[in-house]
């Protein structure tokens, strides 16, 4: 099993503005199945421009839904958004991943992790082969996305991390990670496209990807205390579904995937230890 002790997630839409309101749909689902599991609102970075859901466009005030059945709003009323507008860059999250933040930002948008720490990584938006774009205006590439994890890495804040991009050529984001115990995963390989999965005719827009929306689905089978590993997950991984080839790298990770639980990644449940006291303190 996995040696963490809590669980951490980083959730990016890097993308801004109305026709690409599914990337901000894709970002907030991994939010609501992150808390559903158990992740709690203080360990989880949203990284959201967050402009969608007022948008004057928008026939549905204060609401994002990823389905045209409109059932379930992704916004609601208990959404916190660590990094909005023009706070999603590519220096901000390098700087979260990496702690390298200035002493005057508060703790809801560091990532205070240590090397017992599982860290789910997600992000969604714009991209090509080895980059993905961060609001129309720059760019972060697989290299810096390596390197950031291997500062990471040196600086122990992590046990393990499970990455997942969902974007055009999004395998060729984690072609260059060689950091030890890293499992990454994407829509799409070089030179494919990530398609959009459902139209809303009222809204006007798609409202979210064929990857996300099929992953989204799956975890809502899954609860707390589920046994399902990462490679069930894999496993249901269609290219007649999402029309796109999604990849997996386990390479750099330990673990066989048949032992890695799901919840290791998406779950909450800390795993407590109690060590004896230490000879000669005073017990209460």
């Amino acid at each position: 099993g996995s040696a963490h002790t809590n669980n951490w997630a980083v959730l990016v839409c890097a993308s801004r503005y109305w026709f690409n309101y599914r990337h901000m749909a894709n970002a907030l689902g991994m939010y609501r199945t992150v808390k559903r599991l158990g992740i709690p609102d203080s360990n989880i970075i949203l990284m959201l421009a967050d402009d969608a859901s007022c948008n004057t466009r928008n026939k549905f005030p204060g609401s994002v839904y990823a389905s045209p059945h409109r059932d379930l709003d992704l916004y609601g009323d208990n959404i916190e958004v660590d990094y909005r507008g023009y706070e999603v860059t590519v220096e901000n999250f390098i700087r979260v991943l990496t702690g390298r933040v200035e002493p005057s930002v508060p703790r809801s948008k560091r990532l205070l992790t240590d090397d017992r720490s599982n860290v789910f990584v997600y992000m969604t938006g714009h991209g090509g082969n080895e980059f993905l774009k961060f609001q129309d205006n720059e760019e972060i590439s697989a290299f810096d996305i390596a390197d950031a994890f291997e500062q990471m890495y040196q600086k122990k804040r992590y046990n393990e991390i499970f990455f997942m991009v969902d974007t055009c050529q999004a395998n060729t984001m984690y072609s260059k990670l060689y950091s030890p115990n890293i499992l990454a995963t994407g829509s799409s390989k070089l030179g494919e496209n990530s398609y959009s999965h459902d139209n809303d005719n009222d809204i006007g827009v798609a409202v979210i990807d064929a990857y996300t929306h099929y992953i989204l689905e799956f975890m809502e089978g899954i609860n707390k205390t589920s046994h399902k590993s990462m490679q069930d997950l894999f496993n249901t991984y269609d290219f007649k579904k999402i029309n796109s080839h999604a990849g997996v790298r386990s390479d750099l990770f330990k673990r066989p995937l048949e032992n890695a639980l799901i919840t290791d990644f998406f779950g909450g449940v800390a795993q407590v230890e109690v060590t004896p006291p230490r000879q000669g303190s005073a017990l209460p």
